[in-house]
């Protein structure tokens, strides 16, 4: 009894370890209990704290880098849930390295980075918080200190970067502030001269074919799409680990891919009732879900081996209404003569260079070749969303 005792108090612990207590503002699984795992990157210099972020089952990583400064102290860039576990992970470098100095927001869009700023500040009372300009909210236009950010201890970067506190180390680029009349987009790239580093938050990604490895934190999501159809047990392999990785990748990615066949109402109910699977956790059984035999391909094409990767949605709903200032933008960015890239989403850090970085944007050239595109096949979901919107006027129209 002593022991089963002893494991419910661990898991007790455990529990409160992990709880993020403003997950109701941005209600996206896994909800209140975020786990974090921190990566050294580059020794006594740079780490990656990773969480898990989704919407029914379709979970990515999500990422803050720390960057320890040349003189001591702490940058933090996109932070994430400050659960006592994160924390603790942030203070172990502390102790090491000193306080957290800078907090930078570099991004006006992503709730699910903004939602985190403002707890994960009041954690580190002597940090300067650093945000992207032209700031916004939704449905109310809300000032920063309504929001949570600390008021006496928030900034606007400046447009130039040499006029901030750091610019001995990091150079910046703000992409932005692109209208699209629901709102605005802008994101702020920082390049860490002394490791060769660009961060960045969803502009670029890469895709591998495995799953990373926050993920094997919560293996359910994978399973529960690895599946064929409703009536097939959830169960774990390594097969339908990687199988339900590269599904949900293309989910993210198109939200429906042309692999992807969507069951009538009436087939799903008659799955859902012979499913093994009816507990609320898998949905009562519910899978509308049907691959195509040829689905791999898709993904194969979408990752090609973890190439970089404006994500599709950015590329048909939102750069593509300032395709001259995202090519100015990634042009100064590609300037910079950084070996790795660390984005807030999906595989990092990854190695590349300013060629490989420039080459994601050859979309949005009026020339660029038709290997520059990902498949107008699986864009179609995307461009039809995109056609909704614009054709009432509900946003700009694209200028590509």
């Amino acid at each position: 009894m002593s022991q089963v005792n002893t494991n419910l108090d661990r898991q007790a612990r455990n529990s409160a370890d992990y709880h993020w207590r403003f997950w109701a503002n941005v209600p996206i699984y896994p909800y209140s209990k975020r786990r974090t795992i921190r990566q050294e990157i580059l020794k006594d210099t740079i780490w990656t704290f990773e969480q898990l972020q989704g919407i029914f089952y379709v979970v990515v990583p999500i990422r803050m880098t720390i960057i320890k400064l040349k003189l001591g102290g702490l940058l933090v860039y996109a932070p994430v849930a400050p659960t006592p576990e994160c924390i603790r992970l942030v203070n172990e470098l502390v102790d090491l390295y000193g306080d957290v100095k800078y907090i930078i927001l570099p991004t006006i869009s992503g709730l699910e980075h903004k939602n985190c700023v403002g707890p994960f500040a009041r954690k580190f009372p002597q940090s300067t918080v650093y945000v992207a300009p032209h700031q916004w909210s939704f449905p109310l236009d809300l000032p920063l200190s309504w929001l949570g950010f600390p008021s006496k201890r928030t900034q606007v970067l400046p447009t130039d970067s040499s006029q901030t506190p750091f610019s001995d180390e990091f150079d910046y680029a703000i992409l932005g502030n692109i209208d699209l009349r629901l709102g605005q987009f802008e994101e702020v790239a920082f390049f860490h001269r002394r490791s060769q580093t660009l961060l960045v938050t969803d502009s670029i990604v890469s895709i591998s074919p495995s799953p990373p490895k926050i993920i094997e934190q919560d293996l359910y999501p994978l399973l529960f799409h690895a599946r064929e159809r409703g009536t097939e047990a959830i169960a774990d392999t390594p097969t339908n680990r990687l199988k339900g990785w590269q599904r949900i990748c293309l989910f993210a990615m198109y939200f429906r891919s042309s692999v992807l066949d969507i069951s009538r109402a009436i087939d799903t109910i008659k799955d859902a009732v012979r499913s093994p699977n009816k507990s609320s956790k898998a949905y009562w059984g519910l899978y509308p879900f049907q691959w195509q035999a040829n689905w791999q391909e898709s993904f194969n094409t979408l990752s090609n081996n973890g190439r970089l990767l404006v994500a599709p949605i950015l590329q048909t709903l939102i750069l593509n209404r300032a395709p001259a200032e995202t090519l100015a933008w990634a042009n100064r960015v590609a300037s910079w003569d950084f070996t790795q890239i660390i984005p807030c989403h999906f595989d990092a850090p990854v190695k590349t260079n300013p060629q490989e970085f420039r080459q994601a944007f050859a979309f949005l050239s009026p020339n660029s070749s038709r290997v520059d595109r990902l498949p107008d096949a699986d864009l179609q979901t995307l461009k039809n969303i995109d056609a909704f919107l614009y054709k009432p006027g509900i946003v700009p129209p694209p200028k590509i």
